[in-house]
């Protein structure tokens, strides 16, 4: 039956009420109902609130949803649409249903989301709306994202709860006492969900492990593993696994391999790696010309196909660098020991080996296994010492190496790559891992020297197999499988967007073709290096790109400028790279090409796995970054505007590249709005502006280590804003004159009241969170 109206409720809104006239028509799909029958069923008496449900059923006919089958009676058309998609939550409860199914999100009120989590796979009823946007209810759950969430212990005298830390995750597991495992109130901790029924408000769960106490550095880092669903330890059995390997280079296996134990090789790595999973060696040729091999650690000759390490490797696909330490993809013993190509030690490499002129052009090439002993382990610092200063140990070397690579770095750029140089953000921590400093690492020649090798051996082994899978393909013959590290064109709405962006601080982009993109990006990272707005450019600059993923599908690496590009330079922390290597093994047997579907799969898998881990490492360093701030609450910073959004800016000190939010609440020396096609907030009063790129000062207001959340309060404006406050005030007074003696002109007045602002992310945010990021590694 119908709800009825009492006549306290007879000004409802028109939104519910229409709601509530096809609820009457659905509960009649055999009926035609004039507005005056649907009146009575919900009890509306008064006269303009019947007019209305007339008005709502012409809309609802235009929209295609009732039919008129007599002249002014109305039938529910009984076809209605389903689609499936995946539930992006938003933490007021509201959700959006992203589908391929359809063209745009599929919004979901809060009343409507059943007991849908973020991330699960649902069935939608799609719902037509006056305003043509598309709205939903979810009406089956078809699969749960993950049942194991992190939170914090409520207990109470009969029950607990616990409350997840994702703020996207709207709802508080119920913990029956006997099921907390443990868990005191206040700790941190996981809980997997048991049962959820239909009309309960809140699952009910069991703990299954318990984290420890809130603010403790490694309570805090396990929490972050386990929200992404990252591991922090390995199953004993694959640890015993690991112990049993073979580690014992007998004579026979030297004997399949390329010896290089007589050539000059050494690494270089950061000062704090352990695991080495790559080495160069150079000698001169009689001819003049030099041989440099890329020694890559041969993972795959230790972890078999199919063994209980390489599952729990393809499970993990990737090692995960959260801020203090290292979560392998490997067991230490092979990922430290066994597989890393420590100095003084005989080990077994895959290898890509070059014949280079002394301009750096490869004149032959060879790939296969071989047998290397390191010289030497340098780190980065020590071999830039060397470059800068011309003297160290294997200085020939270095220097020979460096002058190659700059060769090759040069015409990497003439041919379209992109030269991506972020500074990385780095902190001083304490024994218990608590943040005390912050410093900066900028890739100097010793690192770029590295990097240009393995992109030239990532190249060169995609082209090895993928232009002669080309050339098969043209023959008609089968093409080979094989992993390709893509990187798709960028979105020119994005690109033109981020043109018009830097025109406002006097640079220019040209997007005429590809080759113009390339050169002009280069040259404006080139322009705004060391300016105060460097750091915002560059980084807007990257989320214009598209992400690399890894598939076996090549449409080329357009960053880099690559036709061919593959991942075989770090098989110690990227299981592509282990693929890579059996696949190559495979082909210079002469080997078939496997089940691409089954390679497919695992490539979507390695890219998922890719950005859960990049996002827990970005978790962890917000969360740095709040206990770095914690301790300053009301000091003052400069700061850049980094990000503008409809319910605040973002700000980004410049001391110490910590990133918190102004929200728009919290600013109240004028009445703002957000402009989204400037970037910026825009004061209705005094028409004080902020935006992107902006100096301006803030003091720390709160670091909400729960939330990892900065929030700043502005302290006074730059120049910038204070010019453009004195522009509008010139303007103001100029009218003013002008109006002197006529009558005012009236103004139209704006419906959105921004200081009221929602604190949910728009879906066309310019906030920094809601960006993909762009990347690539060597």
């Amino acid at each position: 039956m119908a709800k009825k109206f009492s006549r306290k409720k007879q000004g409802v809104k028109k939104s519910y009420l229409f709601e509530e006239i096809l609820k009457v028509l659905a509960a009649n799909p055999n009926k035609s109902l004039n507005y005056k029958q649907i009146a009575a069923d919900l009890n509306i008496t008064d006269h303009s609130q019947r007019l209305l449900i007339n008005a709502i059923l012409d809309e609802l006919k235009a929209n295609d949803a009732v039919s008129e089958p007599e002249r002014g009676k109305f039938k529910i058309k009984t076809i209605e649409k389903h689609v499936s998609g995946i539930v992006d939550m938003t933490s007021s409860g509201t959700a959006y249903v992203v589908s391929e199914e359809t063209e745009h999100d599929t919004f979901i009120p809060q009343r409507k989301t059943l007991n849908a989590l973020h991330g699960d796979l649902v069935k939608v009823r799609l719902i037509p709306r006056r305003s043509g946007k598309q709205e939903g209810e979810i009406i089956e759950i078809l699969e749960r994202a993950k049942t194991e969430f992190v939170g914090t212990i409520q207990v109470s005298p009969r029950f607990a709860f616990l409350v997840p830390s994702n703020n996207r995750i709207h709802v508080d597991i119920y913990i029956p006492l006997e099921k907390l495992n443990g868990a005191k109130d206040g700790q941190k901790a996981i809980a997997r969900i048991v049962e959820w029924g239909k009309n309960s408000v809140n699952p009910i769960g069991e703990i299954i492990e318990v984290l420890g106490n809130v603010g403790e550095n490694n309570t805090e880092m396990h929490a972050i593993l386990a929200e992404y669903g990252l591991p922090y330890h390995f199953p004993k059995d694959v640890e015993k696994a690991a112990d049993l390997i073979p580690i014992q280079i007998t004579e026979q296996e030297i004997a399949k391999r390329k010896d290089f134990r007589g050539i000059t090789t050494f690494t270089i790595d950061p000062v704090d790696a352990k695991d080495f999973d790559d080495a160069l060696s150079i000698q001169k040729l009689d001819n003049g010309n030099w041989q440099i091999g890329v020694h890559i650690a041969d993972v795959s000759h230790y972890v078999k196909p199919g063994s209980m390490i390489d599952k729990e490797g393809f499970s993990r696909a990737t090692s995960v660098y959260l801020v203090d330490r290292v979560v392998p993809m490997l067991p230490e013993i092979l990922s430290n020991n066994v597989c890393s190509l420590r100095p003084n030690e005989e080990k077994l490499c895959f290898s890509a080996v070059f014949e280079m002129t002394d301009n750096a052009e490869v004149v032959d090439e060879w790939f296969g296994r071989t047998i290397i002993l390191s010289d030497r382990r340098f780190t980065y610092e020590e071999a830039q010492q060397t470059i800068e200063t011309g003297e160290g140990e294997f200085k020939d070397e270095i220097l020979t190496l460096n002058r190659l690579a700059k060769i090759l770095r040069a015409n990497r750029f003439k041919k379209g790559s992109i030269a991506f140089d972020k500074m990385e953000v780095k902190f001083h921590l304490d024994e218990a891992g608590n943040p005390t400093g912050v410093f900066f690492k900028i890739a100097k020649d010793s690192n770029q020297l590295i990097e240009d090798f393995m992109l030239l051996a990532n190249r060169k082994v995609a082209e090895f197999v993928g232009k002669r899978s080309a050339e098969r393909k043209k023959e008609k013959e089968n093409q080979r499988a094989f992993v390709y590290r893509v990187h798709d064109k960028p979105n020119p709405d994005k690109l033109e967007e981020f043109a018009q962006f830097v025109s406002k601080f006097g640079y220019k982009l040209n997007t005429k073709n590809e080759k113009a993109v390339a050169d002009s990006m280069n040259n404006l990272l080139k322009e705004v290096n060391q300016k105060k707005e460097s750091g915002m450019i560059e980084m807007l600059a990257i989320r214009t790109m598209a992400k690399a993923i890894y598939t076996t599908k090549n449409i080329g690496h357009y960053g880099l400028g690559f036709e061919y590009y593959t991942h075989f330079t770090s098989p110690i922390r990227r299981y592509p790279d282990v693929m890579v290597h059996r696949l190559l093994q495979h082909y210079l047997d002469g080997g078939k090409s496997p089940d691409i579907e089954k390679l497919e799969e695992q490539c979507k898998h390695s890219s998922d796995m890719e950005k859960l881990a990049a996002e827990a490492e970005r978790a962890s360093i917000k969360y740095k970054q709040v206990q770095f701030l914690q301790d300053k609450i009301g000091e003052e910073f400069d700061g850049i505007i980094s990000g503008v959004t409809e319910w605040g800016i973002f700000v980004e000190l410049n001391e110490n590249h910590c990133e918190g939010m102004v929200r728009l609440r919290d600013l109240h020396d004028d009445n703002y709005y957000f402009d989204e096609d400037n970037y910026c907030l825009r004061g209705k009063k005094y028409g004080k502006v902020l935006t992107l790129g902006d100096q301006v000062r803030i003091s720390v207001k709160r670091a909400d280590l729960v939330k990892k959340q900065l929030d700043f309060a502005l302290v006074e404006l730059g120049e910038k804003q204070e010019r453009n406050v004195k522009q509008h005030s010139d303007r103001k007074n100029n009218f003013k004159d002008k109006m002197k003696g006529k009558d005012r002109p009236s103004q139209e007045t704006k419906d959105q009241s921004t200081n009221n602002a929602k604190e949910e992310p728009s879906k066309k945010s310019n906030g920094n969170t809601f960006f993909d990021e762009w990347g690539f590694e060597v």
